[in-house]
């Protein structure tokens, strides 16, 4: 049986062999990037099965990527792997077509839930976050 291919995009290098690990155990990880531009590229030519994006990149947001990667037709399950722990980034991201929310500090155990669940066509938050709206 093939494994699902994984494309990583975050400009902190020494985080991606992190999650590269994590991943490789039951994922294909075909490549990582450091920013939104090399991402969607590098989607367009490798055409992964999943997309494991931070939010915060440069030259083009996570956010923004995937808005795009999704107005082009990309069919890729996307999941946010972000410090951002405000709801609006939040919604942002899910209303940019991802599909699960994982923040870095939960990275081992919230990582593989929110890629099952995505991958059952289910939406993954990390537990520690709370969507109500301040004020």
């Amino acid at each position: 049986m093939d494994r699902l291919r994984v494309l990583l995009a975050d400009d902190h290098q020494n985080f991606l062999p992190l999650v590269t690990r994590l991943l490789g155990r039951e994922f294909e990880v075909v490549k990582t990037v450091g920013d939104g531009l090399a991402l969607l590229e590098e989607t367009g030519r490798l055409k992964p099965d999943i997309l494991v994006l931070d939010i915060s990149m440069p030259v083009l947001n996570g956010i923004e990527a995937a808005r795009q990667l999704k107005a082009a037709g990309c069919d890729a399950r996307i999941i946010f792997l972000t410090m951002h722990l405000d709801a609006d980034y939040v919604r942002g991201a899910l209303e940019a077509g991802g599909q699960g929310y994982v923040i870095k500090s939960r990275l081992a155990l919230d990582l593989p839930l929110a890629l099952g669940e995505a991958l059952a066509g289910k939406t993954f938050i990390s537990p520690s976050i709370s969507l109500a709206r301040k004020g």
